[in-house]
């Protein structure tokens, strides 16, 4: 079974940017999908607006930090991941998130100039292969 989901939608905020205690980046954006559609047998047009939590990681987390900004129309391919969580009251919580292995710009209403990052080395970046953060992760520069 494939857990592989693709949203083309608009930034709903600009993506938030923190890093862990070991330097690893992540980028937070909400994505506002909208679907339309017209009503059988009539000239009405009916829509609807799904919002979804986009997280990324390391390089991909930076480069979407510099590149996109709220309203920016996108391109988010990646697996979906619940999170489930007790809060203060001890009410048990959930959320379903998009955990992004790519973004990139819609072309279908704008264009777009590519410039290509520059590669870091291993000793200027974290190599590891996390896809997500465990509780004991600690994110800092921004509101958790």
């Amino acid at each position: 079974m494939s857990n592989t989901t693709t949203l083309s939608g608009n930034l709903t905020r600009d993506p938030e940017i923190r890093y862990t205690r070991d330097g690893q980046a992540t980028s937070n954006f909400g994505l506002a999908v909208n679907r339309r559609w017209q009503i059988r047998g009539t000239d009405e047009w009916d829509e609807s607006t799904s919002f979804f939590d986009v997280v990324c990681w390391r390089d991909l987390a930076e480069n979407v930090a510099l590149s996109l900004v709220r309203g920016s129309r996108v391109m988010v391919t990646g697996r979906l991941e619940q999170r489930t969580w007790e809060n203060d009251e001890g009410e048990r919580r959930s959320r379903v998130e998009v955990s992004a292995e790519d973004v990139g710009p819609s072309l279908r209403f704008a264009t777009a100039e590519v410039t290509r990052a520059e590669r870091r080395t291993p000793d200027q970046s974290n190599s590891g292969e996390r896809s997500d953060m465990s509780e004991d992760d600690e994110v800092v520069g921004a509101e958790a």
